[in-house]
């Protein structure tokens, strides 16, 4: 076993997590979500996403939930900058980290951005470019690494190869996205391992969706094979407004508690995280869809 003696974090809630909710979140409540992971010891936290409202109407108000932020020295914001126009409202926002995205199914790709896997390419490279320029980190999203809902199986040679181009384009991290949460420990370590062979396992990251329960033991699997970035979602919200049936990302009180268990650091205090996920449960006004936070908070 590779096990890490410590694993980064990073939080998806503020945007992954909110942007498939029907109702829309106040600037108030999304800063106030974004205050308590800060309280909790988040350290790596995606706030937001300079897209088009009409088609994501929940991320309307990136540039005021920016302009509410606190900046802490040592808390890292970031924001989804699908295009030139987004990143320029990020540059304007103040943020020193962007991410881009694309997909290892070429009919995900097709239903979600309107252009095949190569064209994607094509799209963001002057984003990275310039991103670059203004001194701001990239991080590259790849979806479907363990399944499509249009495709079925995803080749992981195909995973991999994507993972290599985002990585030779200037992007920092590669996260790695179970988009359905479809995917199976050894499947999740194969399409890992290949991955590792084209970009250092230090820069890859977990992003697994629990639709079928298998976002924990995906994980672990791949903590085994020494993967140190995870992407979770506190309260487990968040979906995926292109694919039908997904379900919210892996709660991060799910993952800080298997990995306190493990004896793997992390920074972040469970009590506090499942102090914030009650309280962002309560404003979307349903229980955590977390399992570890309705076990603890009961006690």
């Amino acid at each position: 076993m590779n096990y890490p003696k410590r694993v980064k974090v990073v939080e998806v809630s503020p945007r992954d997590g909110l942007q498939n909710e029907k109702q829309i979140i106040s600037v108030d409540d999304k800063l106030n979500l974004i205050n308590d992971l800060r309280t909790a010891g988040v350290k790596h936290i995606e706030v937001t996403g300079f897209v088009s409202p009409k088609w994501v109407p929940q991320l309307g108000d990136a540039k005021a939930v920016c302009a509410g932020l606190t900046w802490d020295e040592g808390v890292h914001y970031s924001a989804l900058t699908p295009n030139m126009k987004g990143l320029d409202a990020a540059i304007e926002a103040g943020i020193k980290e962007v991410a881009v995205f694309t997909a290892a199914s070429e009919s995900f790709n097709q239903k979600n951005i309107n252009c095949s896997i190569a064209e994607s390419f094509e799209r963001f490279a002057p984003v990275i470019e310039k991103a670059h320029m203004h001194n701001i980190k990239v991080r590259g999203y790849v979806s479907c690494v363990l399944g499509c809902p249009y495709e079925g199986a995803v080749n992981p040679e195909v995973v991999a190869d994507v993972a290599k181009k985002l990585h030779d384009m200037g992007c920092y991290e590669i996260s790695l996205g179970d988009t359905i949460g479809t995917g199976t420990p050894l499947k999740a370590q194969q399409m890992l391992s290949l991955c590792a062979g084209q970009v250092p396992m230090s820069q890859l990251a977990l992003h697994f969706h629990d639709t079928y329960g298998q976002a924990l033991a995906n994980i672990h699997a791949c903590l085994e094979l020494g993967a140190g970035i995870i992407d979770a979602s506190v309260a487990g919200i968040g979906g995926c407004p292109y694919a039908k049936g997904a379900t919210g990302n892996v709660s991060t009180e799910n993952v800080i508690y298997m990995l306190d268990g493990m004896g793997i650091e992390t920074g972040i205090d469970l009590a506090q995280l499942i102090a914030a996920g009650q309280q962002i449960s309560e404003v979307l006004r349903r229980k955590p869809n977390s399992q570890v936070n309705n076990a603890l908070s009961v006690k």
